[in-house]
């Protein structure tokens, strides 16, 4: 049964130890399995691996790595700090929405295409000039407006 680690980084560091631990354990063929950033937490990432060893041998070289905590994680106390990824998105075309991340952020646009198998978005910016689509993340969105109200001046 895989256990879950903790691994002390230097604050702020987490998302290149982040990254170069999971490169690690995917070019060593190590048994990790999941290697978790929780937000808000600072100094600390979290390892799933089959055992202390393949934790160890997944941070050796790492810049920023600091060294694994010497008690095992329960699932329970980092449970709150995970948010699910996979989600249902809610959000249909003609939508309005606002782009909460990336270059585009606080931009306003309108939602053209929607691709649930890559949870990507393609939206045209309300502001532009010339409609210009772009491909955002789902998760990169929020909506503002539904374009589904009933049209009013056809009935007046």
């Amino acid at each position: 049964m895989a256990t879950i680690f903790a691994l002390k980084t230097t604050a702020n560091r987490e998302d290149q130890v982040l990254d170069f631990v999971s490169t690690n354990a995917i070019k060593k063929g190590l048994d990790v399995y999941a290697v978790i950033r929780p937000h808000g937490l600072r100094g600390y990432i979290f390892l799933e691996a089959e055992n202390r060893q393949s934790a160890e041998e997944s941070f050796k070289g790492v810049p920023y790595a600091r060294g694994l905590l010497p008690n095992l994680i329960d699932y329970k106390e980092i449970e709150g700090m995970l948010e699910q990824v996979k989600q249902e998105a809610n959000i249909m075309k003609n939508d309005i929405v606002e782009i909460i991340s990336g270059p585009f952020k606080r931009e306003q646009a309108k939602v053209t295409r929607i691709d649930h198998e890559k949870e990507e978005v393609v939206v045209e910016l309300l502001e532009a000039a010339v409609p210009i689509p772009i491909t955002v993340k789902l998760d990169s969105v929020k909506v503002i407006r539904r374009d589904s109200e009933p049209e009013k001046k056809k009935e007046e």
